[in-house]
């Protein structure tokens, strides 16, 4: 009886598409409203509104032509398997309160003396000011050429400074490369207004950002680190938000100037300043491009630094060392020890498409699946070709689709073992299609 009932369904089906192409030959407008009802129906005949995306998923091998910025920073010595088999450092030398060698792209720490502890800054504070300008300028809050008006309160700031007057007015890129270069405390205030209106909002904002990046022993009181009660950070700390000040590519380019001139004052009385860079890192060391110094009595000599070769950037950050040349000379130290016994592998690059997934009912009917940032691995240098990636997707899904929902994820293999997998996301928004594009579409297919 079952299989009977089967036969007579297919044989109405069969009957249904003669009809349905007879019809749309004949280019009949009844033909076209029986054949998108019966496109309507037959879809459901199909069973594609049962489709459950969660439960139909496949798996693509291990890949080594697809190849890892990781979501999460991982502690080498807390939460990372696989950098407590490469091991820490154990005979570096640090003349410092506290220092931290950490892998940028993975954020794996190689190195760490002291690292969260709490101490004060200096002038490294400055990294988590300009990672909120750059971020307020990747959202279109702000823009780099806007004209910024020095406040009563910008001109007043001590310590190293543009020496800028109440009035003047600079765009939002020349305060920044004074920033990064001349470590200027005016221009902090400065850009500090612009962006958030009053400095005392801003500071509310670093701290919020320090807590989303998860610096647990970090406090925020200025924008430009000068001495004052319950303003402290830690090695660990300064790495993380050093790492995404990084991720600005126009901020290596302030970081790398030397020398840049600039006029300031009011008009009629504008003189020459020259900005020189006080990381000297950027002259001492190849590959050098960041980040920031710092020094007060309380703080010692303080460096965010970093330095980029091929495709592996890292960060070396001192705390509290008793000399300028002593914090460089343990900067580099760091950072010989790192290139010379690591290697980067790139996984995937931000908006790269790395697969598909089609979608039930879209317009379109297929969308990109990409990474959702540079994906990188730390490896030991000649260990790379043990790395290779696969990827789980979902078979299909349900229109409409968000832009930026999780689509899947890109495992990462190590020797057949899988070790991380990130996730991968849709490339645009896909909107349901019409009743007209659905069957179009279903004309296309029995043709």
């Amino acid at each position: 009886m079952q299989g009977g009932f089967v036969l007579k369904l297919i044989r109405k089906a069969k009957k249904r598409l003669i009809v349905y192409k007879a019809l749309y030959k004949s280019k009949l407008k009844i033909g076209g409203c029986l054949c998108l009802a019966f496109a309507i129906a037959f879809a459901g005949f199909m069973g594609v509104d049962q489709f459950d995306p969660e439960q139909r998923t496949v798996r693509i091998g291990a890949n080594a032509d697809m190849i890892p910025v990781v979501t999460t920073v991982v502690r080498a010595a807390e939460v990372n398997a696989r950098a407590l088999e490469h091991g820490l450092a154990s005979g570096l030398e640090i003349d410092a309160k506290a220092a931290l060698l950490m892998d940028a792209g993975s954020g794996t720490v190689l190195f760490e003396k002291n690292a969260d502890e709490q101490l004060p800054p200096a002038s490294v504070t400055k990294v988590m000011t300009m990672l909120l300008v750059m971020e307020a300028v990747a959202r279109g809050q702000v823009m780099l050429d806007d004209m910024v008006t020095i406040s009563e309160r910008a001109a007043r700031m001590g310590g190293s400074q543009m020496y800028m007057e109440p009035g003047e007015q600079h765009t939002l890129s020349e305060l920044m490369l004074g920033i990064a270069m001349a470590s200027a405390n005016d221009a902090c205030v400065a850009v500090a207004e612009h962006v958030s209106g009053t400095v005392e909002i801003f500071v509310e904002r670093m701290n919020q950002r320090a807590a989303e990046l998860g610096m647990e022993n970090t406090n925020f009181v200025n924008t430009n680190g000068l001495p004052v009660a319950n303003h402290f950070s830690s090695a660990y700390d300064i790495a993380l938000m050093s790492r995404e000040l990084l991720r600005h590519p126009i901020s290596k380019e302030w970081f790398t100037t030397w020398q840049h001139t600039i006029h300031v004052g009011l008009p009629g009385r504008e003189t020459e300043f020259v900005l020189t860079n006080t990381n000297r890192l950027i002259r001492q060391y190849t590959g050098a491009d960041g980040i920031k110094t710092g020094f007060t009595q309380d703080a010692g000599y303080c460096l965010s630094g970093s330095a980029t070769r091929g495709e592996m950037t890292l960060i070396a950050v001192v705390l509290g060392s008793p000399s300028s040349q002593i914090r460089f000379d343990g900067a580099m130290t760091m950072l010989d020890y790192g290139f010379a016994t690591y290697d980067t592998v790139k996984i995937a690059q931000q908006g790269e498409p790395l697969g598909s997934v089609r979608i039930e009912k879209g317009n379109p009917d297929i969308v990109n699946a990409v990474a959702d940032q540079d994906l990188f691995i730390l490896v030991k240098k000649g260990e790379q070709d043990g790395i290779t990636t696969g990827l789980e997707l979902a078979y299909k899904m349900r229109a409409p689709l968000e832009k930026g929902q999780k689509l899947g994820d890109i495992i990462i293999f190590e020797n057949g073992q899988e070790i991380e997998r990130h996730p991968l996301i849709a490339e645009e928004k896909i909107e349901k299609a019409s009743f007209s594009q659905l069957y179009i579409r279903m004309m296309k297919n029995l043709i």
